[in-house]
């Protein structure tokens, strides 16, 4: 059970007393207090800490509170280990409350007061926080660092089920140097996304900021986050690739000006499996993942062995492919195809593209960069790659424990 410690301290003449009293911050518990002079002057502010002196099991995702009456408070220090703890002072200066605290860690707390007439106080504790029967850790964001895409998302990876996932995301923090409105989406118990708002993406050439002060937050029963995390990266040019698979027409354009276009092949289509014909590129908002020089593709994304060249079983060795979904599209270069690139889609999905053109994307591009297919009835999954943008805001915010846009700047 935490405890509460309350202090006044008069002062005049040179000479300080102080009045210690501890009581239970609830259950019915009694302590007994300790008066050093018997009682504080009258109009002395009295200080109130939780947890109080000599506390060995708080709760870290309680933190610290401060509080006064009679006066306001003049300055609120709480550390661990020398360093100081972040807190909030409340606006009529009454009340103070640390973040989250760090679980099985000592911290000292250093309190002053001043009533209206100019009388002051002052008060300390010093307590330990009960420690993290199961411990709750980021294990990956991705993207960490480095430059990428305006359309790039912020995905976070946990090592166990997240329990109170508003807790948790109350604790993740996205800030960017310019105006952007986005949202969390928990993909999974372990997973959460962060992206910004349908018809709007990161704006260009900025570096964007993410934090997770995780440290002390409950996330289930003696569950615990045992460490923030800080991660930044840049945003850079602003990359759009537009795909129309009826016209056989792939345009770039780097913050709004067109810098190069050239033919396509897409996918022929004809291969029906659960409904779906998979040889069909996929429609939607793609965003590129990442860059393979060479990629191995094969056949057995589809259940066909390599060898079973009857049902179409293939193994292939292609140079500079940016991959865009999940399902094994690609714009690659493909050597074999430029005939019907500009004229007819003969490929198993991915967009074919002209040897030098495709070496070209493969050097223009981030990760994260849009890439806008049109012209097929097969739309890309949501949840295919980092098709994130494919659902719609309404539903996107539902995913957020605490259903709220983020609005990032700052």
């Amino acid at each position: 059970m935490g405890r509460t410690l309350t202090v006044g301290v008069r002062t005049g003449a040179g000479l300080t007393a102080m009045a210690l009293a501890l009581t239970a911050c609830g259950g019915g518990e009694k302590h007994e207090g300790a008066n050093v002079d018997g009682k504080a002057e009258a109009g002395t502010p009295q200080l109130t800490i939780t947890p109080g002196n000599g506390d060995g099991r708080a709760a870290p995702d309680a933190g610290v509170t401060v509080k006064v009456a009679g006066g306001t408070l003049d300055q609120v220090v709480v550390t661990r280990k020398g360093k100081p703890v972040e807190g909030e002072m409340s606006a009529d200066k009454t009340t103070w409350q640390s973040r989250t605290l760090r679980p099985g860690s000592q911290y000292q707390v250093q309190a002053s007061a001043r009533s209206p007439k100019g009388k002051t106080a002052s008060a300390s504790s010093s307590f330990g926080t009960v420690k993290a029967g199961n411990e709750l850790a980021i294990t990956d964001v991705t993207p960490s660092s480095g430059k990428v895409g305006i359309g790039m998302p912020i995905m976070v990876a946990f090592n166990r089920a997240v329990g109170d996932r508003k807790a948790v995301e109350k604790a993740l923090e996205v800030r960017s140097q310019k105006p952007a409105v986005g949202a969390w989406k928990w993909t999974d118990d372990q997973h959460v996304v962060f992206r910004t708002k349908n018809g709007t993406y990161w704006q260009p050439n900025q570096k964007i900021t993410f934090s997770a002060k995780l440290s002390g937050v409950k996330s289930g029963k003696r569950t615990y986050g045992v460490a923030d995390v800080d991660r930044s990266f840049r945003i850079g040019d602003a990359h759009m690739v537009t795909v129309n698979v009826k016209t056989h027409r792939l345009v770039v354009k780097k913050n709004g000006v067109k810098v190069n276009g050239w033919g396509i092949s897409a996918g022929r289509g004809g291969r029906i499996r659960n409904g779906v014909d998979i040889y069909q590129t996929t429609s939607g908002v793609h965003l590129t993942m990442g860059k393979e020089n060479p990629a191995i593709m094969t056949s057995e994304w589809m259940g066909v062995k390599p060898e079973d060249k009857a049902n179409g079983g293939y193994k292939e060795v292609i140079p500079f492919a940016v991959r865009i979904s999940d399902s094994g599209e690609y714009i690659h270069s493909m050597a074999a195809t430029t005939w019907a690139q500009g004229r007819q889609n003969v490929s198993h999905g991915c967009v074919n593209s002209p040897p030098s053109k495709a070496e070209w994307y493969y050097g223009f591009s981030y990760i994260g960069d849009p890439v806008v297919i049109t012209g097929t009835d097969r739309e890309l999954p949501w949840d295919n790659g980092y098709g994130f943008y494919q659902m719609s805001w309404a539903k996107w915010l539902r995913g957020s424990a605490l259903g709220q846009e983020v609005n990032t700047a700052g």
